[in-house]
């Protein structure tokens, strides 16, 4: 009798077992990964709008800490890199409308993104920073005092740039553009206080055109993981992406690529 129990628990185990094996299979077979190797490109969508991490250099080709990343990809793939230049705020909608592979464009991995697609372990840990006009130095030394009806602060829409003015500055007057550079201008002319951006591309543009006309809060004022961004219910290809990261970033080719866009200049000569 108990040899009867355990042969029929052992029946009811394999038989759920099995539709679940199949299942797996299946999903395996749906992959991305599958879909890249059979075309031999891994098309890879980011905005080139956003230096260091994705930008257009004198010659017309697309350069940054985000395209090298893509490319370094393509090679563990064994694929060609296809770069897919879009609008940042048609990112999401075109990855599911199959238009790339991943988003690979400095995107943060936030709550309401997560709902939509999937999102890597983060690359890189980033923050909402402040440039000012230099008129207010001395005035605004924190973030907290532009929080005030009579100042102008900009950033872009779509961002999370706009998301933390919108947030930690409700009482600002805000107005936001469609380029990060559009931001910047309104600042440097005095048509706005202030410019709520990502703490690498504020310093860049401090670098560049700053100098005396604004100075630069560079204690980022939130936490923003940015991660490679992928269609929901891909498990394997997730699995292959933060193996990938981790690889990365533990044999030297994460720091280099730090170090040429993150830490250096010299990138500077490649766009002016």
């Amino acid at each position: 009798m108990k040899f009867l129990k355990i042969l029929v628990l052992a029946l009811l185990v394999a038989a759920f077992a099995a539709p679940a094996s199949a299942a797996d299979i299946e999903l395996a077979k749906k992959s991305t990964i599958n879909e890249i190797l059979k075309r031999g490109e891994l098309r890879v969508g980011f905005d080139a709008g956003y230096p260091p991490f994705e930008m257009t250099d004198k010659n017309g080709n697309f350069i940054g800490f985000d395209i090298d990343l893509g490319k370094e990809l393509a090679k563990a793939m064994g694929v060609k890199y296809v770069p897919v230049n879009t609008d940042f705020d048609g990112m999401i909608p075109s990855l599911l409308a199959d238009k790339f592979d991943i988003i690979i464009s400095g995107m943060t991995l936030t709550q309401e993104r997560n709902l939509k697609v999937g999102f890597t372990d983060p690359y890189i840990i980033m923050g909402q920073t402040v440039l000012v006009n230099a008129k207010h130095k001395g005035t605004v030394a924190s973030y907290k005092d532009l929080n005030d009806p009579k100042f102008i602060v900009v950033s872009r829409m779509g961002t999370t740039g706009e998301e933390a003015t919108k947030r930690f500055l409700p009482k600002a007057t805000y107005k936001s553009f469609e380029k990060e550079v559009d931001c910047v201008v309104e600042v440097l002319n005095g048509r706005a206080d202030a410019f709520v951006y990502d703490l690498p591309v504020n310093e860049v543009f401090q670098r560049q055109q700053g100098q005396d006309k604004t100075y630069l809060l560079a204690e980022p004022f939130t936490f923003e993981p940015m991660a490679i961004g992928v269609k929901q219910g891909d498990p394997d290809f997730m699995n292959f992406l933060n193996n990938f990261l981790r690889q990365l970033k533990n044999d030297g080719r994460y720091e280099r690529m730090y170090d040429k866009w993150l830490r250096s200049d010299a990138w500077q000569e490649q766009v002016q």
